[in-house]
């Protein structure tokens, strides 16, 4: 991708929330120097991977296969058996009209995804059949309302629904009639070792520096912050 299209996804999706009233945290709008000027205090904050990711899953086309998400809660892997620990995560997403998040699942993970504001939001889930897309139905819950996705249907999320995925099936995710403000509330997130893709591309995008940057992405942390801090 492109450092000026990264950092005008990032633009537009501040200027979405801030439209539908959805405040975000002041990291979100942080430059990259302000980033580095606080490296000493953000431990927890690199760590757990708090910050943009604007993604086109490798494919070279961010308007077809893309998203664009601030993750601004997580927890850590590494205190998941302390009592006390940060158990949830919870991310801002903006999903353009035919811009489709690919097929994954997470072997550990399990999350709703909801749609906060905007147009509808297609969703197709489907059994895991060995890292393959399985049959029959998804047993799962939308707006705590026990309900069957079967595999290639899909179900729609209306502004205000969200539909749990269950960990281990897959699923993919697309606005059908206009940009979806979408939230994402989930057990621990982990990038990095919780992503299996149907189709194996890089999860961060490759990118070409054709502007200085404005921006910091999470998939940087650790060649410009270092992510040894905890």
């Amino acid at each position: 991708m492109l450092r000026s299209e990264i950092d005008a996804a990032i633009d537009s999706a501040r200027a979405f929330a801030a439209g539908a009233v959805f405040p975000l945290p002041a990291f979100a709008g942080w430059s990259r120097d302000e980033w580095l000027g606080r490296d000493d205090l953000l431990g927890p904050t690199i760590s757990r991977g708090l910050g943009w990711d604007v993604t086109d899953f490798g494919r070279g086309d961010f308007a077809r296969y893309g998203l664009c998400l601030c993750t601004i809660r997580n927890g850590s892997m590494s205190d998941v058996d302390d009592n006390t620990a940060q158990t949830y995560a919870e991310k801002f997403m903006v999903i353009e009209i035919g811009q489709e998040t690919p097929f994954h699942f997470h072997p550990r993970k399990t999350e709703d995804i909801i749609n906060r504001g905007g147009g509808v939001l297609h969703v197709e889930v489907y059994p895991a059949d060995d890292r393959r897309l399985g049959t029959g139905v998804t047993r799962t819950l939308v707006d705590g309302i026990e309900t069957e996705v079967i595999a290639g249907e899909g179900i729609i999320i209306r502004p205000g629904q969200s539909i749990q995925i269950p960990s281990g099936a897959f699923h993919r995710f697309w606005a059908e009639d206009a940009r979806v403000l979408g939230g994402e509330v989930s057990a621990i997130n982990d990038d990095d070792t919780d992503n299996v893709f149907l189709e194996q591309f890089p999860r961060y995008a490759s990118i070409e520096e054709d502007a200085e940057a404005r921006y910091l992405l999470v998939g940087e942390y650790a060649a410009i912050l270092g992510s040894s801090r905890n």
